[in-house]
């Protein structure tokens, strides 16, 4: 028998009527892992973030600038120069990301295996459907 879910089970939690997503996607954690020691440049976080483009870079740096994470600071000169630090609300954040890092290392390898297994049993799955004609 299937247990009913409460449709209040979210009652407590208002982060659920305005979910942050943006700690979980793929670039604010890095963001915020570069600006632990002070403030950066925009060129300066472009280095360890190779992989990202100036565009992504950008929009994420707004992002959470909006939601108070990151303090953008302008200094009128020439050329301009431009420098992102953590708030004080972004500092709260390492202590978390650095128990989910743990948490990572020590569950990789299940969570690894857990995938490799679901794959397996994909294709498995879809190689059936292909021989029995329903693919």
């Amino acid at each position: 028998m299937t247990q009913q879910l409460d449709p209040d089970m979210f009652a407590g939690c208002r982060a659920s009527e305005t979910p942050l997503f943006r700690v979980g996607d793929k670039w604010t954690g890095r963001i915020i892992r570069c600006l632990e020691t002070g403030p950066r440049r925009f060129s300066e976080l472009q280095v360890p973030l190779r992989e990202v483009t100036p565009k992504v870079l950008t929009e994420t740096l707004r992002a959470m600038e909006r939601d108070g994470l990151v303090k953008r600071t302008a200094y009128a000169e020439m050329p301009p120069r431009v420098e992102y630090e953590l708030t004080a609300l972004g500092r709260t954040l390492r202590e978390p990301m650095a128990a989910f890092c743990e948490w990572s290392a020590a569950h990789q390898p299940e969570v690894l295996e857990a995938r490799d297994a679901h794959e397996r049993v994909t294709l498995a799955r879809e190689a059936a459907d292909r021989g029995s004609g329903r693919f």
